[in-house]
């Protein structure tokens, strides 16, 4: 298999259920009362998104770390791409969502970037350092 698709995959799968766990059944009650989220969320928007996401991290990946040790790639990877989903899925939603407590959304949402990325990291770092 191509190994961009394999990442796009190493990406997607994880992330698909621990977003969904995360948002929607474990911290559900949390982010009700946030009022930030809408109550009948588009399930099929945010797997375009996790695509789109999973697509452009493969490319990223594939040009700037192939290569790397496993290690080595996923914490560099992460070096790049947690700061700038934080800046998208945190920062620019806070700015612009009325919510009961910024605050409060910041400290989830920045724990779900980190534990995301450390899931995600060495998955697709694993794609690139595989031979052939």
């Amino acid at each position: 298999m191509n190994k961009c698709f394999l990442a796009v995959l190493a990406y997607m799968l994880p992330t698909f259920p621990l977003g969904f766990f995360w948002h929607l059944t474990i911290f559900a009650d949390y982010y009700q009362s946030l009022h930030v989220y809408r109550d009948d969320v588009i399930i099929p928007f945010g797997i375009a998104s996790m695509l789109i996401q999973g697509v452009i991290w493969s490319i990223v990946y594939e040009r700037l770390f192939a290569g790397e040790s496993i290690v080595k790639g996923a914490l560099k990877f992460a070096a790049l791409a947690c700061p700038l989903a934080w800046s998208f899925m945190v920062l620019a939603v806070s700015a612009k969502h009325i919510m009961s407590s910024v605050s409060g959304y910041l400290a989830i949402e920045t724990a779900f970037v980190l534990l995301h990325y450390a899931v995600v990291s060495p998955l697709i770092a694993a794609v690139y350092a595989r031979k052939g």
